[in-house]
């Protein structure tokens, strides 16, 4: 089967994308920067709004991209709140921000687990990409602090194909492998695999 053909026949049906969406994606390209593209993005738009999402944390959020998303299917009054290390990736997402008009997301620049120790409160919707040797904490950390019906999504799920590994020596792939074992054993959620991409687990609280 030829999976690259399908992902770009996919990627053909979303091509009537903003010209903001369009520039950071050409950004991300020519700077070989890690965004999780349109694919992903409608998929985040489609489940912010089927559970109707009135808050959202993002852990690692980039420059915006995942932001934009999840702000095309919400309303107003849905707080959005990203999270980076990178003072210049908050600089961009918030001109990226002013330029299409959204005004419900807050960026706090700072380690993402430690944010989220330092909010208060449940939320809606929790995204997570982050340092992939750091998954198995943001699982530990982001399950309690969601809503019964909130959804806890993670990139990045098949890390290219190393999740097929027998002995895997990179720390970020066990990281990702410890953290579908989680997804997947505790009884707390249920989880799924979408193989978009890069495979995007969501894990529903029950």
């Amino acid at each position: 089967m030829d999976m690259e053909g399908l992902h770009d026949y996919m990627l053909e049906l979303v091509k009537d994308r903003d010209k903001v969406l369009l520039e950071m994606e050409a950004y991300a390209k020519k700077h070989d920067f890690p965004i999780i593209g349109p694919l992903v993005g409608q998929l985040l738009s489609q489940y912010a709004q089927l559970i109707n999402a009135k808050r959202i944390l993002e852990l690692g959020s980039g420059y915006g991209y995942s932001a934009i998303y999840f702000s095309k299917t919400t309303s107003d009054d849905t707080e959005i709140i990203c999270t980076d290390t990178s003072e210049k990736c908050k600089n961009m997402a918030i001109s990226f921000f002013q330029r299409m008009s959204i005004t419900n997301v807050k960026f706090i620049v700072g380690d993402a687990l430690e944010v989220l120790n330092q909010l208060q409160g449940e939320f809606d919707i929790i995204y997570n990409d982050i340092d992939k040797q750091d998954y198995p904490e943001a699982f530990k950390q982001a399950i309690p602090r969601l809503q019964k019906g909130g959804l806890l999504i993670t990139d990045n799920a098949l890390w290219y194909g190393r999740v097929l590994e027998s002995t895997p020596k990179r720390e970020s792939t066990k990281g990702i492998l410890e953290y579908n074992r989680l997804a997947f054993s505790d009884s707390r959620v249920l989880s799924t695999i979408n193989p978009i991409r890069d495979g995007i687990c969501v894990s529903i609280k029950l």
